[in-house]
C-alpha cells in the first residue's frame, strides 16, 4: 500500500501504485475543522500513476461542523470494497478519535454501488465503482450538517442489505450506528467506537451519499424511451418516433416526440396481448382487451430493450386483476406515470417509505378512482394517513406495522371496507366511528397495546373473528363475549391472560374456536361455551381443564400441568386430542367412549396402563403413549384400524401376541427404550398380511432370534434394532427383506453382516457402528446405497468391487484401529463426498508427547434431510496453555452459516482473548464479531450456536480449570457432575423463554401461529438473520462453571438431539459407553430411533480433571497474553503415537493435518510439506517437566480435534468435496523411491496427488516453546543467500498466514495452488462471499469454506482474479534488509527449513497495531539443507 499525506493530517488509503494529494486542515479538540479531499486516481500495476488535486470550495468549507471527510476512489473487486482498518487513518485522526468515544467514522458509499454482488468475481473487477468517503464526526453530527459539508442533497441508510431509506435532516448517522451496536450487545463505548469503523459492518448498516441505483427495480417500476411507434393494424398510420412509457397496467404513448405536453394515449394491458412481430426486427405488438381493443406497434433499437419490455409487458397482460405490486422498492412516492393507469384496483406498497407530500405521495392516492385494495404495511408512517379515508371505493386496507397510536374518526367514511389490518402497531383504543362500517368482516388487532376487548366490536356485526394475539388482555369475562354474538373465532394467545371466568353462568353459544396458547392460566372452565369445536391452550400452567363436549372436535392442551380433564357430555365428535407433557396418571373414562377419536397423544405423562377399550377402539388410527410408565399393553380383541403406535420409553417386556395380525393397517411401530426380549409373530400362518413399514426396536434386550420373526414384515422399509443383544443376523432372513431402505444395527455384538444384504436392492442407509464387525459387508454393489457407517468396529481390510456406485455420499470407517487401506482403495473412494478415516501415526522414537485432561468425540447425522446443516468445532489444544474449545452450530435449513461459524469462531475467540479476560466480555464479543463476519450470508440466513471454552482462570493460572459456555438459539450443553446432569446453556426459543417472548412482543414483531418471528424462526437469538433485528439478536447467554474432579464429561447437542433425548438419559448413555466417539454416535442413533427426522449433532468431551498437586517446573514467564500470536518453537517436536497430528520424517512426505470438525465440513484444505532436511545435530533444549494437568505446549495443535492422550481415538481423515489438489512430480503413485509404504493422508490418482488437510482452526493451534538454537539462526541466514542472483525455488516452502490460518505447501506447487478455486483465496484477497462490502482478512478462510456447496451464483461465487497490488514483492537485493527489519518488529520463527513468512494481521485497535505474525516452522526431516527462496505474500488485505 502506498500513502501520501502532504500536511501530515490524515492517511489517504490507496492500492499499490496509487497516490493521492490533498490539502489539509487542523482538527481541533472538538473536531471543528473540516478537510475535503479530492478523488484519488486509481491505476493498475505497471502504469504511470497520476494524481488529482483539488481544493476546498463552497461557502461552508470552513464551517465548524465537526466533520472531516477522507474521500477515496477505491478499486474494487466483487464485494471487496473497503480498506482494512489499519490503513484508514493517519496518526492525527487516530489521536482525535481516541479523545472521545462519541467521535467516530461514518462510511459513505456512492449511489451506483450494486445492492447485490455480481454474478462472478472476474467480471466484477472491471466494473466501475464510485468513490467511498470516510467522514470523521461525532455522535451529535446531524445529516443536515453532513450534507452542508458535502454540498449533498441527503443521506440514505441501508440495513442488512435490504431497503434504502432517506434520512431525516435531524437524524444523526454515527449515533444510529452506536445505538445499533449497543442493541446488538456491545457494552464498552470504546469497543463500540472501534466496531463502528469496521468495514464488515456495512453488511449490517450502511450509508449512501445518494440513492443507490438498482436497474432491476427501475425496470419493474417504470420503463420509458423514445422508439418508432405505429398505431393500429392497418397501414393507414405511419411509423413515427414517440416517447413510450410502460408503468403500472398501461402502455402510455405521447402524441409529440420527446414531449409530454401533448395528448397521452393510454392502452390498458391487463387481459390484453403482447406479441412478437416477426417481419420486423425487435418489434412488439401491444393490444388491449375487449371488443374495442386498440393496438400499438413499437420498434425497439436494441435486443436488450426488446427483451426488457417484452418481459415486463408479459407479466402485466397475464394478470386477471389490475394489480400493481410495488412492494420492497424503497419508494418514497409512486411514479407519476402510474396515475395514468386509472384501471388499477389493487395497489401493493408494502415495505416502502411512503411520504404524504409530493406528486406521488399518499395525498394523491385518491386519484385512483377504482382502487379496492391498498397495502401500506411496513412503511414507518407513524400516524394514520387520513387521506386514504377519501378513497371511498376501498374494500381492503392494510396498515400493519406502522407505529400507529390512534385511528382517526374519518375511518367511518370507508363504508365499503371489508378487511382492515392494524396489526403490529401501538393502538390501545378504537374510535366509535369504526362501528359504522357495517360491511367490515375482518379486523386485525394483533400485537397492539389493548388491555381489553374494544367495546366497538359489539357493533361490528359482520366481524366473526377476534384477532387480538400479542396484546395485554390479562382477564377475559365470558359475558363480554356473549354480548358479541357475531364472534365465532377468538384468538387471544400471547396476552399474559391470567384468568377466564363467567360470573353469571350465561351460555356463550356463538364461539366455536378459541386460542389461548402461551398465557398464564392455572385453571380453565369453559363449560358455558357449549358450542366450542376447537380449543388450543398449550403452554399455560393449567392444573385442571373443564369443557363442554357437545360439539368438541379438537383439543390441544399439551405442555401444562394437567392432572385431570373433565369433559361433559362425552365428546362424540372429538377426532384429535393432544394431552402430551402433562401430569396425567390415568386416562379419563370418557376417552374410551369417544366414537370418532382418530389421534391421541399422551406422551410424557405418568400413565401406568392403557385402557383395553382404548386400544380396541374402532376409530383410533394413531396412538402416541411414549415416555410413560406402562408395563403392559392390553390384548387386541378384534381387528383394529390402528396405523401408528408409539410406546417408546416405557417398561414393557412383551407385546400382545395378536398385535400384528389384529392390527393389519399398522405401518409405524416404535418400541424403543423398553425391555423387550422378543417380538410377536407377524401372522398365525406362513402367509403374512403385515403392512408394517417402519419398525424401531432400539434399546431393548432382543437377540438374534427376532430375525426369524421380522421376515414376515416383507413391506418393511426402515428397521432400527440398535443397542440390543444381537450376536448375528440370520442370512436367510435378511435376504427376504427386499424393500428395506434404512437399516440400523449399531451397538450390538455382530461380527459380520450377512452377504445376503446384497438382496436389499433399495437399501440406501446402513448404520452398524459400535459392533465387532471384522469383514466389510458386501454393500457397495447396491445401486442406491448413499450412507455407510461402520465406525467403531474391528475391520482389518476392505474388499471392493471394480467400481463404486455413484450414489455413495458418505462412508465412515473411523474407530477401526486395525484397518489398513491401500492406495488403490483410497483412489476408488475418491468420488465420495464425505470419507472419514483414522489417521495413523507414522513417527516413532523419542518424542515429547502432549497430553490434555480431556478428549472428545462427535457425531453428525443428516436424518431424512437432503443436506447436513449442523457443524461441529472441536479443539482439544487451544491457545497458549492447556485449554480447549468446542462448539456446535445448527443452521436449521441452511448449511452455509454453520460452516462459516465452524471455520472462524475459534479464531475470533482467540482474538478476543487478547483484549479481555472477563468471561462475559470476551464470549459476548466473540459472538457479536462472528455475527458481523458472516457478511451478506448472515443477512438472510442464521444459525444457533454454542461455544464452550475450557481454561484456567486468569487470576489463578496454576489452579483448576473453568468452563465458560455461551450460546444463542437452541443448541445446548450439559455437564455430568457426580452422575447428574447440569444444564449450562439457555434455550432461546419463544416457547421456552418467557422474557424473550416479552422482549420480542415489546419490539412489535409479528409472531405467527407456529410461534415464529415473522414466520421465519422460533429463536429469539441467533447468529445471522440480521434482517430480523431488533427482534432476533446475536447476544449470547454466558455462564462460567468451575470444573472439579467430580465432573465426568460434557455433552453438546443441537435442538433435535435434546428434543428426543432427555438430559438424564444422555448422561446415562455416555456413562455406559465411556468412549467419547462411540458415545456421541449412540446419542445420535438413539435420537433417530426415537423418531427424529432432522439433522442431529452431538459432541461428547470426556473430562479427567484431577485434584492432584501440580508438579510442573516453574515457567520462565507468565506475562504472555493468550492468543494465536506465535513465539519461538522447539527445535524438534515429535508427537506420540496416540496423538493424531504427526509430522512425518520420511523424504517428501506430506503430513496430514485435520481438524476433526464435521461431516458438513466444507473442504477448507491445504497441504503441509515437510522438507527433506534431517534434524539438527546441535544441542536441543531440554523439555520442561510437566504434570498431567499442565503438559508442555508444542506445535501439535494444527491437528485440532482428534485429541491427544490415552484413550483418545485418532484424528479423522475427512474427504470433502472441495479439496486442494497438488500436482506431484515426485512419482505417479504418491510415493517417493525411498518409501516402502503408502503415505498417510495422501490419495494418489495418476499424476495428481491429493492431500486432505483441514486448515480452518489453525490460528489458535500455534504453540510456544524454547527459543531457536544458534544453528537455526545460521540456517535462516543461509536460506537468504542467493548466489549469482539466481533464486532456487524447487525445494522452497511457502507459508502464508491468513488471519492465522496456516497454509504450507511445496514452493513448486504455488502456481497450481493459485489456479485452484479452493486455495487461490489464501494468496490474496480476491474471493467473493457475496457480501456488499469487503470483509476483513479473516474472511479469506470463509471464502474457501464456501467452495463446497459449489454454487455458481447467489451469495457464493467463484473467486476473482488476483490483482497485482495484492502481493508484497521483495526484490532479491532488498530481501536481507527486509528480513532484518521484520525481525526487529516481531520475533520471527525460524527452523531448520530456513522458513519464515510475513503476513499482516488485522489491527483490532487503532492505537495498538499488532506486529506481523509468522506461522510456526514445520518440523524438519533428516537431510542436507538446501538453499531456499523465500516468497512473501500479503494476504491480510
Amino acid at each position: 500500500m502506498a500513502m501520501k499525506d502532504e500536511d501530515n493530517n490524515s492517511a489517504v488509503a490507496a492500492t499499490n501504485n496509487q497516490t493521492g494529494m490533498k490539502k489539509g486542515g487542523d482538527v481541533g479538540d472538538n473536531g471543528a475543522c473540516i478537510d475535503r479531499q479530492p478523488d484519488t486516481v486509481v491505476h493498475r500495476a505497471g502504469l504511470n500513476p497520476t494524481a488529482g488535486r483539488g481544493s476546498r470550495s463552497g461557502p461552508g468549507a470552513h464551517a465548524a461542523t465537526g466533520i472531516r471527510v477522507l474521500k477515496r476512489n477505491m478499486k474494487r473487486n466483487g464485494s471487496r470494497s473497503c480498506v482494512t482498518r489499519k490503513t484508514r487513518f493517519g496518526s492525527r485522526e487516530r489521536d482525535w478519535l481516541k479523545g472521545d468515544t462519541q467521535r467516530g467514522c461514518v462510511c459513505l458509499y456512492g449511489g451506483t454501488v450494486e445492492l447485490q454482488p455480481p454474478a462472478s468475481g472476474p467480471q466484477a473487477s472491471s466494473t466501475p465503482q464510485t468513490d467511498l468517503q470516510l467522514v470523521l464526526c461525532s455522535s451529535n453530527t446531524t445529516v443536515e450538517e453532513l450534507c452542508a459539508q458535502r454540498d449533498g442533497k441527503g443521506l440514505y441508510v441501508q440495513l442488512h442489505g435490504d431497503l434504502v431509506r432517506r434520512l431525516d435532516p435531524s437524524e444523526r448517522p454515527l449515533l444510529m450506528v452506536y445505538e445499533y451496536l449497543t442493541a446488538m450487545g456491545y457494552a464498552d463505548p470504546v469497543r463500540v467506537q472501534q466496531e463502528a469503523a469496521n468495514s464488515d459492518l456495512s453488511c449490517l448498516i450502511r450509508f449512501y451519499s445518494e440513492r443507490p441505483v438498482n436497474a432491476d427495480q427501475q425496470e419493474r417500476t417504470l420503463l420509458k424511451g423514445v422508439f418508432s411507434v405505429r398505431k393500429g393494424k392497418t397501414q393507414l398510420h405511419k411509423w413515427a418516433e414517440r416517447q413510450v412509457i410502460l408503468c403500472g397496467t398501461c402502455l402510455i404513448v405521447a402524441s409529440v416526440k420527446d414531449s409530454l405536453t401533448g395528448k397521452m394515449h393510454i392502452l390498458p394491458l391487463v387481459g390484453g396481448k403482447v406479441e412478437e412481430v416477426k417481419r420486423r426486427q425487435h418489434c412488439l405488438m401491444f393490444s388491449s382487451a375487449g371488443s374495442q381493443a386498440q393496438t400499438y406497434f413499437v420498434n425497439f433499437d436494441t435486443l436488450a430493450d426488446y427483451q426488457r419490455w417484452h418481459r415486463q409487458a408479459s407479466k402485466v397482460v397475464s394478470q386477471t386483476v389490475s394489480l400493481v405490486d410495488l412492494s420492497c422498492y424503497s419508494l418514497e412516492a409512486v411514479p407519476e406515470y402510474l396515475f395514468y393507469s386509472q384501471d388499477i384496483t389493487h395497489l401493493n406498497l408494502r415495505h416502502n417509505f411512503m411520504s404524504l407530500q409530493g406528486p406521488g405521495g399518499l395525498l394523491n392516492l385518491p386519484r385512483f378512482s377504482q382502487l379496492k385494495s391498498l397495502n401500506l404495511s411496513h412503511n414507518r408512517l407513524g400516524v394514520f394517513p387520513e387521506c386514504v379515508c377519501e378513497i371511498l371505493s376501498l374494500t381492503e386496507l392494510n396498515l400493519s406495522c406502522n407505529s400507529l397510536h390512534t385511528v382517526p374518526a374519518q375511518i367511518g367514511n370507508l363504508q365499503s371496507l371489508q378487511t382492515l389490518s392494524l396489526d403490529g402497531n401501538h393502538l390501545s383504543s378504537l374510535p366509535e366511528e369504526l362501528g359504522g362500517l357495517c360491511q367490515l368482516n375482518s379486523l386485525g388487532l394483533s400485537f397492539n397495546n389493548f388491555s381489553h376487548i374494544p367495546a366497538v366490536l359489539e357493533r361490528l356485526s359482520a366481524v366473526d373473528k377476534l384477532a387480538m394475539a400479542g396484546n395485554r388482555v390479562e382477564s377475559l369475562e365470558l359475558s363480554t363475549l356473549a354480548a358479541m354474538s357475531h364472534l365465532k373465532n377468538i384468538d387471544l394467545r400471547l396476552n399474559g391472560l391470567r384468568w377466564v371466568k363467567s360470573e353469571n353462568l350465561e351460555a356463550v353459544n356463538q364461539v366455536t374456536q378459541l386460542d389461548l396458547r402461551d398465557n398464564c392460566l392455572d385453571s380453565l372452565d369453559l363449560s358455558t361455551v357449549c358450542n366450542l369445536e376447537t380449543l388450543c391452550c398449550q403452554r399455560n400452567q393449567l392444573g385442571t381443564l373443564t369443557l363442554s363436549g357437545f360439539t368438541l372436535r379438537m383439543l390441544n392442551a399439551s405442555s401444562n400441568g394437567l392432572t385431570t380433564v373433565n369433559i361433559y357430555p362425552v365428546p362424540n365428535l372429538l377426532t384429535h386430542m393432544d394431552l402430551s407433557q402433562n401430569l396425567l396418571e390415568y386416562l379419563p373414562d370418557w376417552v374410551c367412549d369417544c366414537r370418532k377419536i382418530e389421534m391421541l397423544d399422551v406422551t410424557h405423562n405418568l400413565l401406568s396402563e392403557l385402557p383395553s377399550r382404548l386400544l380396541n377402539s374402532l376409530s383410533l388410527r394413531k396412538l402416541l403413549a411414549g415416555n410413560n410408565r406402562l408395563q403392559r399393553v392390553p390384548d387386541l380383541l378384534d381387528h383394529v384400524p390402528l396405523e401408528a403406535l408409539d410406546l417408546q420409553h416405557n417398561k414393557l417386556t412383551e407385546l400382545p401376541e395378536s398385535l400384528f395380525y389384529k392390527a393389519l393397517n399398522l405401518k409405524y411401530l416404535n418400541m424403543s427404550a423398553n425391555a423387550l426380549e422378543s417380538i410377536p409373530p407377524s401372522s398365525q400362518s406362513e402367509e403374512s398380511l403385515s403392512t408394517l413399514q417402519e419398525l424401531y426396536l432400539t434399546g431393548n434386550n432382543l437377540n438374534e432370534n427376532c430375525g426369524a420373526v421380522l421376515v414376515g414384515h416383507q413391506n418393511l422399509r426402515v428397521l432400527h434394532i440398535a443397542y440390543n443383544q444381537l450376536l448375528s443376523f440370520p442370512a436367510s432372513k435378511l435376504s427376504k427383506l427386499e424393500l428395506m431402505e434404512e437399516l440400523n444395527l449399531s451397538g450390538n455384538k455382530l461380527k459380520t453382516i450377512p452377504s445376503t444384504v446384497s438382496s436389499c436392492k433399495k437399501l440406501h442407509t446402513l448404520i452398524a457402528h459400535s459392533n465387532n464387525i471384522t469383514v466389510f459387508p458386501e454393500i457397495l454393489n447396491l445401486p442406491e446405497i448413499k450412507l455407510v457407517d461402520l465406525s467403531c468396529n474391528e475391520l482389518t481390510e476392505i474388499q471392493l468391487p471394480d467400481s463404486l456406485p455413484a450414489t455413495l455420499q458418505e462412508l465412515d470407517l473411523t474407530g477401526n484401529s486395525s484397518l489398513m487401506l491401500e492406495h488403490k482403495t483410497l483412489n476408488l473412494f475418491s468420488h465420495i463426498t464425505t470419507l472419514k478415516l483414522d489417521q495413523k501415526s507414522t513417527t516413532t522414537g523419542d518424542s515429547q508427547t502432549v497430553s490434555t485432561p480431556w478428549n472428545h468425540g462427535y457425531s453428525e447425522m443428516s436424518g431424512q434431510r437432503n443436506k447436513l446443516c449442523v457443524s461441529v468445532l472441536a479443539v482439544d489444544q487451544f491457545g497458549d496453555g492447556v485449554e480447549a474449545c468446542y462448539g456446535i452450530f445448527d443452521g436449521d435449513r441452511n448449511e452455509e452459516v454453520p460452516r462459516l461459524l465452524q471455520c472462524t469462531m475459534g479464531d475470533v475467540l482467540c482474538e478476543e482473548l487478547q483484549h479481555s479476560s472477563v468471561d462475559t466480555v470476551y464470549m459476548c464479543n466473540t459472538f457479536l464479531t462472528s455475527h458481523r463476519k458472516l457478511g451478506m450470508a448472515g443477512q438472510k440466513l442464521g444459525a444457533s450456536a454454542l461455544l464452550c471454552y475450557i481454561h484456567h482462570e486468569p487470576s489463578d493460572p496454576g489452579g483448576l480449570f473453568s468452563l465458560t459456555v455461551a450460546n444463542v438459539g437452541t443448541c445446548q450443553a450439559v455437564l455430568c457432575r457426580d452422575g447428574r446432569p447440569v444444564p449450562l446453556s439457555k434455550v432461546y426459543s419463544l416457547e421456552n423463554c418467557t422474557e424473550e417472548m416479552d422482549r420480542v412482543k415489546l419490539s412489535k414483531a409479528i409472531i405467527t401461529e407456529d410461534n415464529k418471528v415473522s414466520g421465519v424462526t422460533c429463536c429469539s437469538r441467533l447468529l445471522g438473520c440480521s434482517y430480523l433485528s431488533p427482534w432476533v439478536l446475536p447476544k449470547p447467554y454466558v455462564r462460567t462453571e468451575p470444573l472439579c474432579a467430580q465432573d465426568e464429561f460434557l455433552i453438546l447437542g443441537n435442538r433435535a438431539l435434546f428434543e428426543r433425548v432427555s438430559y438424564q438419559e444422555a448422561v446415562c448413555t455416555v456413562q455406559a459407553v465411556r468412549d467419547p466417539r462411540a458415545a456421541a454416535k449412540k446419542l445420535c442413533s438413539l435420537a433417530q430411533s426415537y423418531g427424529c427426522k432432522d439433522n442431529i449433532g452431538a459432541v461428547v468431551v470426556s473430562l479427567h480433571i484431577g485434584e492432584d498437586n501440580c508438579t510442573c517446573e516453574p515457567p520462565v514467564s507468565t506475562t504472555e497474553p493468550r492468543g494465536p500470536h506465535p513465539t519461538p518453537l522447539p527445535v524438534s517436536v515429535t508427537l506420540g503415537p496416540s496423538d493424531p497430528a504427526t509430522l512425518s520424517s520420511s523424504s517428501g512426505i506430506v503430513s496430514e493435518f485435520n481438524s476433526e470438525t464435521s461431516a458438513s465440513e466444507v473442504g477448507s484444505e491445504a497441504g503441509s510439506t515437510a522438507s527433506d532436511e534431517h534434524p539438527s545435530s546441535g544441542t536441543a533444549p531440554r523439555p520442561e517437566r510437566r504434570c498431567s494437568l499442565h503438559p508442555a505446549t508444542t506445535l501439535c495443535g494444527i491437528m485440532v480435534p482428534g485429541s491427544a492422550g490415552t484413550g483418545t481415538h485418532p484424528g479423522l481423515f475427512q474427504r470433502q468435496p472441495s479439496c486442494a489438489t497438488f500436482s506431484s512430480n515426485q512419482s505417479d503413485n504418491g510415493l517417493d523411491s525411498d518409501d516402502e509404504a503408502p503415505l498417510e493422508g495422501v490419495i494418489s490418482n495418476g499424476s495428481k496427488l491429493e492431500v486432505e488437510v483441514d486448515i480452518h482452526c489453525c490460528a489458535f493451534q500455534l504453540r510456544s516453546g524454547a527459543p531457536e538454537s544458534p544453528k537455526d539462526q545460521d540456517l535462516e541466514k543461509r536460506g537468504s543467500d542467493f548466489s549469482s542472483g539466481k533464486m532456487r525455488r524447487q525445494n522452497s516452502v511457502v507459508v502464508s498466514a491468513t488471519n492465522g490460518c496456516l497454509l504450507a505447501v511445496c514452493g513448486r506447487e504455488i502456481a497450481d495452488l493459485k489456479k485452484s478455486p479452493s486455495t487461490s483465496s489464501l494468496f490474496g484477497k480476491k474471493l467473493s462471499n457475496g457480501s456488499v462490502v469487503a470483509p476483513e482478512d479473516s474472511h479469506n478462510l470463509i471464502e474457501v469454506a464456501l467452495e463446497a456447496p459449489k454454487k455458481k451464483s447467489g451469495y457464493f461465487t467463484a473467486p476473482a482474479q488476483q490483482d497485482p497490488e495484492d502481493q508484497l514483492i521483495v526484490p532479491p537485493c532488498l530481501e536481507q534488509e527486509v528480513r532484518e527489519q521484520l525481525r526487529g518488529q516481531s520475533p520471527i520463527v525460524s527452523s531448520l527449513t530456513g522458513l519464515s513468512t510475513t503476513s499482516s494481521l488485522k489491527d483490532p485497535v487503532w492505537d495498538h497495531p499488532h506486529p506481523p505474525a509468522f506461522p510456526p516452522n514445520l518440523v524438519p526431516a533428516p537431510g542436507p539443507t538446501p538453499v531456499l527462496q523465500q516468497e512473501v505474500y500479503d494476504t491480510a488485505f
